[in-house]
């Protein structure tokens, strides 16, 4: 495995009772969007925390260009931003007072970039910051964390509490940071959001790493699903005789099933030529089916 950017090497941080994350190991890319999916409590915050600096491990180690985050925290931060799953704002009165005072520990001097990310996420600066509403609370996380314009983002379930409309606003924001080379590190345990951004995902469990994966090759590499439906049964029965996967339907015998590699898509489409054909309905593997399968083989075992 290349080292990369951010490594996590046999990380372990055992809080009993089965709880933590245990010798974990993971490699993000520079330029890269990983994902980290995992259900609520399964260590996707604990292994966060490590990247961060602000746990020790029980054993292994992180790196962040480099640099072990525990020993050398304000070196990191230099490179890094970070948005926090549980946000508590400091004793300020306003959004525009809080983010001062970000701008000045960010050595921020052009608000350029701060303001285009407030008007993108419709924020209103000036309301009090502890009468916020989640949404307007997480909106402004995202602002102090991204107007620092850092090559690295670490971000942990970024999208609590905001509206579908808005969650898709910030998505084009990732896409927009990836595009400037930026390397992004984002948790979360919404399948649609992962999928849509991200160039792998790493699925957590119990602490443990189930499986790191790319999203291209689940998009392009997974097998097809194929159901066709026919004007007569013998449109289908002649299908049968000429691509061997497929089998008619019991109930229905005019329409036929079956899946073929992605490779093959090409074939089985041109087998239709000739035939009475109504409708063909693809479908693939998605991340949230490759999950689930995940967590169906572990509780049968």
């Amino acid at each position: 495995m290349n080292e990369g950017l951010i490594s996590v090497r046999n990380l372990t941080k055992d809080y009993g009772d089965n709880r933590g994350v245990f010798d974990i190991s993971l490699d993000i890319r520079e330029g890269e969007v990983f994902g980290y999916l995992g259900t609520n409590g399964s260590g996707k915050t604990t292994t966060i925390r490590h990247m961060m600096g602000f746990l020790k491990p029980d054993s292994g180690e992180v790196l962040v260009n480099g640099l072990n985050p525990w020993k050398q925290a304000p070196e990191v931060m230099r490179d890094v931003s970070y948005i926090p799953g549980e946000i508590a704002f400091p004793d300020l009165t306003t959004g525009t007072d809080f983010f001062k005072v970000q701008a000045q520990f960010l050595g921020v001097k052009d608000f350029t970039y701060m303001n285009h990310l407030i008007d993108l996420l419709g924020l209103d600066p000036s309301a009090n910051l502890k009468r916020m509403s989640k949404g307007m609370k997480q909106k402004t996380a995202i602002v102090a964390a991204l107007m620092g314009d850092k090559k690295i983002l670490i971000m942990d379930e970024p999208t609590t509490g905001l509206d579908p409309l808005m969650r898709e606003t910030f998505l084009e924001l990732v896409r927009e940071e990836k595009k400037k080379g930026r390397t992004i590190f984002m948790s979360s345990h919404i399948f649609e959001e992962i999928e849509d951004v991200c160039d792998r995902v790493a699925i957590i469990g119990n602490g443990k790493i189930k499986d790191v994966l790319s999203l291209y090759k689940l998009r392009h590499d997974t097998p097809r699903m194929f159901r066709i439906t026919f004007a007569s049964e013998a449109a289908a029965q002649e299908y049968v005789q000429r691509v061997p996967e497929a089998a008619v339907d019991e109930e229905e015998e005019e329409k036929v099933s079956f899946a073929v590699p992605a490779a093959e898509t090409d074939r089985v489409i041109k087998a239709t030529e000739g035939l009475p054909v109504i409708s063909v309905d693809e479908t693939h593997e998605d991340l949230e089916e490759y999950f689930m399968n995940i967590y169906r083989k572990e509780i049968r075992q």
